[in-house]
């Protein structure tokens, strides 16, 4: 099996230690590299090449969304997981727009943070329900309407089966979750969900959900029931 690459960014070396420590000890995971902050990681990706950038949102030179605009606007990007020690505001849904793949609490428990690379590595995105929730505030708040316009216009370029799929992205279901839900293969998910990717011009799930929530379908999926 090969390890997931991990870089480490955060300008604390004591939390960068410990979660060297912490994630350093999984088989599966290795870290490739640390920095201190934001500015450094273009070039630790070029030289290091990681699978996923573990990066503190707060940093005196360059903060952790800068930086994940930066990285996410290249070409074959690593995920970007947030570290912060807010649940959700306007900065969460910036970092959202700009690709971060989600968002760990610094006081999440070992095991959750090592979960939540692993998710992030296997294209899952990891949003707490916290997130979730502002999310959904964000889609009933002030431009709504404007925005569901746009995002339901976006979402008219899909078939039903892959709106079907991107509404259960937006939902948080894992690639197995979506296949057991809608009887398809895993393999058949993945083609859909790089499908949805490629028609409407987004490079994750993370940004499938929240034009998702744009366009209403997480709140219609609630007022039904599901």
């Amino acid at each position: 099996m090969t390890a997931i690459r991990l870089l480490l960014v955060d300008d604390d070396p004591l939390v960068r230690a410990g979660l060297s420590f912490m994630l350093g000890g999984a088989d599966d995971i290795e870290i490739v590299g640390e920095a201190s902050d934001g500015s450094e990681v273009e070039a630790l990706v070029d030289r290091t090449r990681p699978d996923v950038v573990l990066m503190d949102v707060r940093m005196p030179s360059v903060d952790g969304l800068t930086a994940t605009e930066r990285l996410r606007g290249r070409k074959d990007a690593p995920q970007v997981v947030l570290l912060t020690t807010f649940h959700a505001d306007d900065q969460v849904l910036r970092a959202l727009r700009a690709g971060a793949a989600g968002f760990v609490l610094k006081d999440t428990p070992p095991a959750e943070i090592v979960a939540a690379v692993r998710r992030v590595a296997a294209g899952d995105p990891v949003l707490s329900p916290t997130v979730t929730r502002q999310l959904m505030d964000h889609a009933a708040g002030s431009a709504a309407d404007t925005r569901r316009t746009r995002a339901r216009a976006r979402l008219s370029a899909l078939n039903d089966r892959e709106r079907e799929v991107a509404v259960a992205v937006g939902r948080g279901l894992s690639n197995a979750d979506v296949a057991s839900e809608l009887f398809m293969s895993v393999a058949t998910v993945k083609t859909h969900v790089s499908r949805v990717l490629a028609k409407l011009g987004l490079n994750n799930r993370v940004q499938i959900a929240l034009l998702a929530y744009d366009a209403g379908l997480l709140e219609e999926m609630e007022d039904n029931g599901h």
